[in-house]
C-alpha cells in the first residue's frame, strides 16, 4: 500500500485518486502516522458487503488457524476474505 504525507496528498490528489482507482489503496499520513486510507468505491462496497455478511475479521481468521494438530475447518465460500 502506497503511503503519502498529507501535504503531498493535497498537492497530488489526482495522482492519489488515480492510484486508488487502479486497485491499490493509498494511505495518507499526518505527522508521520497513518491517518486515512483512500480506496476505490468498488473496494469499499465489497468491504461493506463482507462486513454485513458477517465475514470474520482478520484477527478472527488468524485465531481460527488450527494449533496443536487440530483439524482446520474450511470457511464457506461466501465468507472467504476479499482480494484487495
Amino acid at each position: 500500500m502506497a503511503e503519502w504525507a498529507l501535504q503531498d496528498a493535497k498537492n497530488r490528489f489526482s495522482a492519489l485518486v488515480n492510484a486508488a482507482l487502479g486497485g491499490e489503496p493509498q494511505t495518507v499520513t499526518r505527522r508521520g502516522a497513518p491517518a486515512v486510507v483512500v480506496l476505490a468505491v468498488e473496494d469499499y462496497q465489497r468491504l461493506r458487503l463482507a462486513e454485513k455478511a458477517g465475514a470474520p475479521s482478520f484477527v478472527e481468521h488468524l485465531l481460527a488457524i488450527p494449533q496443536d494438530g487440530q483439524e482446520f475447518e474450511r470457511m464457506p465460500s461466501e465468507l472467504r476474505p476479499l482480494d484487495l
